[in-house]
């Protein structure tokens, strides 16, 4: 597997592909791979000629109150992880490279970031926005692979890519659960042993919320003050949104008349996890 650190290499690296005529897909990650990151760069493998792997933690993406001193990095256990399912490139550049002196351009979608996260963390989907279209540029991928469990990054990084004309295809894969159920996050090893079944009240909220939906009851309000109620009931939780939207321009709904996305943000100690589930999809947990 090839390493590259550098941004000119990485691009000339991808033009030589591209010029042999091979399909490149990519995985950005911020690293400290699990079986979610894992899962991307199968599917990954399956629909091209060429699988790189981005691990870059971004710093525009995280508040003055976030994590990201903290964020766990390994970069020798994450290149084992990539070769055990066969990924052909590791880009990994450093600071400089990504923000160099004076840097001052970002990007910014709209709507579709206000909602949900955007309340508490407002200047985090410039961030992933930013990093994710300069990675576009630099690795000139035909596929990028993303997991749903940041279903309003998934929406958010497909509305870029629409409405900026870039020339490649973004595919959401459902998100991948521990045995227990709990949504696969970097962030999940910071969980401590007892708040561990405190954290499952988020799948168990989506399961509840699925039932109560099968069970006929469209309005959101209903559905999501059981929800609210169920993870209230748990230790160490501290919610900080629970909310029923359109799956495409994630604006709250009042009634679920189309599809619609019920999204959860829940500290659990001092441990901020998000999970979701798209209403009559399946709910593999």
């Amino acid at each position: 597997m090839k390493v590259i650190k550098f941004i000119k290499e990485m691009q000339t690296y991808s033009e030589s592909l591209r010029l042999l005529g091979k399909k490149i897909a990519f995985v950005p990650t911020m690293g400290y791979f699990h079986e979610g990151h894992l899962a991307l760069m199968k599917e990954a493998k399956k629909m091209a000629d060429c699988v790189v792997v981005s691990i870059y933690v971004n710093p525009t993406q995280f508040g003055p109150k976030d994590d990201f001193s903290k964020y766990p990095r390994d970069f020798d256990r994450d290149l084992k992880m990539a070769e055990s399912v066969k990924a052909d490139v590791i880009f990994y550049p450093p600071d400089n490279e990504m923000y160099p002196a004076n840097y001052q351009t970002y990007v910014h979608v709209e709507r579709v970031t206000q909602n949900l996260c955007g309340f508490s963390r407002p200047s985090h989907f410039r961030g992933v926005t930013t990093i994710c279209l300069k990675l576009f540029n630099i690795v000139k991928p035909h596929f990028a692979i993303f997991g749903k469990k940041d279903f309003q990054q998934y929406i958010a990084i497909k509305r870029m890519v629409t409405d900026l004309n870039l020339d490649l295809h973004i595919i959401g894969l459902a998100t991948v659960r521990e045995a227990d159920g709990l949504a696969m996050s970097s962030r999940n090893v910071y969980l401590k042993e007892n708040e561990r079944s405190s954290a499952l009240t988020l799948i168990g909220g989506l399961k509840l919320a699925q039932n109560i939906y099968s069970a006929g009851e469209r309005k959101a309000k209903v559905i999501i003050r059981e929800v609210e109620k169920l993870i209230k009931s748990a230790d160490f939780t501290d919610i900080d949104y629970i909310k029923i939207c359109d799956t495409t321009t994630l604006d709250d709904v009042g009634e679920i008349k189309s599809q619609a996305v019920i999204a959860l943000a829940v500290k659990v100690g001092a441990t901020r996890l998000i999970d979701n589930h798209v209403f009559g999809e399946e709910l593999k947990a």
